[in-house]
């Protein structure tokens, strides 16, 4: 954790009914629709339609480490409406911020120099029905319908470890303020809080830092297979006006990944912007995958440098995002919480969906609280019932349809064709079902000159086009787009195991992996002044925009993503 535990420091307590741990819109999908449920429930009761006795007022809170809420959203976006339309049938009406409902989509295939259009868009890919929005502006919306309904939203606090009673999970403590880069107390210092809740919900996101070290105390992924994860990053370009048709989706693979697996995304919204970006597997071979290097290039291609011609830059961002899909799912539940969304692995991969199945998994999650409310029993056995309701519901039916699709697709894009064809007519099952995943995306990594030979720095393909600040950028300048902000004086999150092995093994061998994957230059190597001869790495964690690829990727499972001070991070708005 990033901050010292000490005895003598007193810490405010908080009594709470439910708490909810993430403030995205699984997170906030929860709280909105379990308030929803108990104004149902006094309802029926005052008016004779129900037995029993209304549910007094309950204590509801979501805890965001944002600034605010929103501020860390980051995704595509095309989103399903089906969740939104059934927790919220008016949500148009409502003023939810759509940005436009898909009109057309294609798929293309891009070599270096040309494009192949698929004479009819493949099942997966087709759009039409879904709306474009940005996620940052639907989770600021959503969470404004959760506070008019007297929903505690706690931005600015980071949960950093899970509190216990035996093996049930009875709340969180919040992270400490005010403390400077050495763990010292600053004149501002805040104690954080114990939060203790009848109901922890972790909507934590992809990779949850506090989820991943309760489902191993609790063994939640026993049987299961190991998570694994996609990095994805996106560009906002700005057009000039009147050159751009809003409500288009065009998806794209070849061009410019060559070493793993992987695909490109272009909507276009209103007021003449187009939303470009890629996704790549974290378990490819290569140790130079560079997500913001490769958007770069795919900007280099004929067909993208025309679409985007006059246009600027003027948003960015990065995210990981789970792809194990329905076998690598955690159990859902125990004694005193339950996990959803993008923590509990609940996006389809083939579709690259995953809003409405975290919208939907918050909605069962909140019913599954309402019972538990009240029998006052929140017992795994009461929670179990979570679950139950997941397997009866889409979110199974549509993972269930992908739940060999990465395990094949691994395999590469062409070579997979076939077999992923045969998945499509067969429901998912393809020849062979269930299918294991052996490894984690770190233990994939091979050596570099294993894979681009005996100077893998200088090949062609892993060269950065020449940025010109307008629609080419390095990643420096990229992040300054995301408008990332951490207290240069606070303790440093993102926890490095052994410094030697950066420089001894992992720089020798790889080529730093780190300070290709990570989309925001958090990591250096730099002459070690300790060691003449040698390289050290700098680790500049007030550029981190949260994305986790660290903690999935390193090679030696050498670095450990921990939540920061409350408040840091990216502030995106229009992502």
């Amino acid at each position: 954790m990033t901050d010292a535990v000490e005895p003598e420091v007193q810490r405010e307590e908080m009594e709470v009914d439910v708490l909810i741990v993430g403030g995205g819109c699984a997170g906030l999908a929860a709280a909105y629709h379990l308030a929803t449920r108990i104004e149902t429930h006094n309802a029926e009761v005052a008016g004779g339609v129900r037995t029993g006795d209304p549910i007094p007022d309950q204590m509801i809170v979501v805890l965001d480490k944002a600034s605010e809420i929103g501020a860390h959203s980051f995704s595509g976006a095309v989103m399903n409406p089906v969740a939104i339309r059934e927790m919220m049938p008016d949500y148009r009406e409502r003023g939810c911020p759509i940005d436009a409902d898909v009109t057309q989509d294609a798929v293309y295939y891009l070599g270096k120099d040309f494009k192949l259009k698929a004479p009819i868009t493949p099942p997966p890919f087709v759009n039409h029905g879904n709306q474009i929005l940005s996620l940052s502006k639907f989770n600021r919306w959503l969470g404004a319908q959760c506070e008019a309904k007297g929903i505690n939203i706690f931005p600015g606090f980071a949960a950093v470890e899970a509190l216990y009673d035996g093996d049930r999970v009875v709340g969180v403590r919040t992270g400490d303020k005010g403390r400077d880069k050495h763990g010292n107390r600053k004149a501002n210092f805040e104690p954080g809080m114990l939060l203790k809740a009848k109901v922890t919900i972790f909507a934590e996101g992809t990779r949850g830092s506090l989820f991943k070290h309760v489902a191993k105390r609790l063994n939640l992924m026993d049987g299961r297979n190991p998570d694994v994860y996609e990095e994805g990053v996106k560009e906002i370009v700005q057009m000039p006006a009147g050159t751009v048709t809003p409500g288009q989706v065009i998806h794209t693979i070849g061009f410019p990944l060559t070493k793993g697996v992987g695909g490109t995304f272009i909507y276009t919204l209103p007021n003449d912007q187009i939303v470009i970006g890629l996704v790549g597997y974290l378990d490819t071979r290569d140790p130079l995958f560079d997500p913001h290097r490769e958007l770069q290039k795919l900007k280099t291609h004929p067909f993208i440098r025309d679409m985007l011609e006059g246009g600027r830059v003027v948003a960015y961002g990065g995210k990981t995002l789970p792809a194990g899909g329905w076998y690598s799912m955690p159990k859902l539940y125990a004694d005193g919480m339950m996990v959803i969304g993008d923590s509990a692995s609940m996006v389809d991969v083939k579709k690259l969906k995953g809003i409405h199945l975290g919208l939907k998994s918050g909605m069962l999650a909140a019913e599954t609280a309402l019972e538990a409310v009240l029998k006052q029993d929140f017992s795994a056995a009461t929670l179990a019932e979570y679950e139950r309701k997941v397997n009866e519901s889409y979110i199974k039916t549509e993972l269930w349809q992908t739940r060999n699709f990465h395990q094949t697709i691994g395999i590469g894009v062409f070579r997979s064709m076939p077999l992923l064809a045969l998945q499509e007519v067969t429901g998912g099952r393809g020849i062979w079902d269930g299918m294991r995943i052996e490894h984690t995306d770190a233990h994939t990594t091979e050596e570099a000159a294993e894979i681009w030979g005996p100077r893998p720095l200088e090949c062609e393909e892993n060269q950065l086009p020449k940025p010109d600040g307008t629609l080419f950028f390095d990643k420096l300048s990229s992040v300054y787009l995301t408008g990332t902000m951490h207290d240069e004086d606070s303790p440093n999150h993102l926890l490095l195991r052994d410094p030697r092995a950066c420089s001894d093994h992992c720089g020798p061998k790889y080529k730093s992996p780190c300070t290709h994957f990570c989309p925001a230059a958090v990591y250096e190597m730099v002459p070690d002044a300790e060691r003449p001869g040698h390289e050290r790495l700098q680790i500049n964690y007030t550029n981190c925009i949260h994305c986790k690829t660290c903690d999935i990727k390193c090679p030696t499972d050498n670095i450990e993503w921990t939540t920061p001070e409350g408040g840091g991070g990216p502030q995106y708005k229009e992502t």
